[in-house]
């Protein structure tokens, strides 16, 4: 099963080891054993990209690369940037309705943008209440939009919250997730993605 991952930062693993990225540690965990294997052929995730970045930038390499499966995980530079949520509504409405033109909806996972403001320097990035508020609202439409197509989507905000009792799930740049905080979203996503399989 070609597996193709689509993203920022959080996807392309910023601050970590290529093999503590969590598309990479999906690969290793989907099972049974039984099971299709998934084989990573692109993590297409840009470090700072938005929607609008992964429509132009990411979107078109999909034609080379023949995935069975794709994620989606885009969102938190929309926030930075402070871009529309109306804006970023559309852009995740063409974002899926590209993918559907490829892909059944059952070899689409999205996931939802975690919460960067209990970091240690989530408050570079914007006042932590404002910014955790528009996270919020933002995973709220990716969860309808998804809902709506009969897309897959995996919320790992409550995981990403940890993160402010446990400074072990910060990679060293005081920001981005670190190995440990991936490994715990493939032990929520891994489940999700073996069941599409399956079903």
């Amino acid at each position: 099963m070609r597996y193709v991952a689509l993203g920022d930062s959080y996807t392309i693993g910023t601050s970590v080891p290529p093999a503590e990225r969590w598309p990479e540690r999906l690969v290793a965990a989907v099972g049974p054993p039984d099971a299709p294997r998934l084989e990573l052929v692109a993590n297409l995730g840009v470090n700072g990209a938005t929607s609008a970045d992964l429509i132009r930038g990411q979107l078109p390499g999909l034609v080379g690369l023949r995935p069975d499966l794709v994620s989606v995980l885009i969102g938190v530079n929309d926030v930075v940037r402070g871009v529309p949520p109306a804006t970023y509504a559309a852009n995740l409405e063409r974002i899926l309705a590209v993918l559907l033109d490829r892909l059944a909806p059952d070899r689409i996972v999205t996931v939802t943008i975690p919460d960067y403001t209990v970091t240690p320097a989530g408050g570079d990035y914007g006042d932590p209440r404002r910014q955790h508020d528009a996270i919020v609202a933002a995973n709220a439409t990716m969860t309808r939009l998804a809902a709506n197509a009969g897309i897959a989507f995996v919320d790992i905000f409550d995981l990403s919250k940890r993160a402010a009792q446990d400074r072990t799930l910060v990679a060293a740049d005081g920001l981005h997730p670190s190995g440990a905080q991936y490994a715990a979203w493939v032990e929520r996503i891994a489940p999700i993605v073996t069941g599409l399989f399956a079903g």
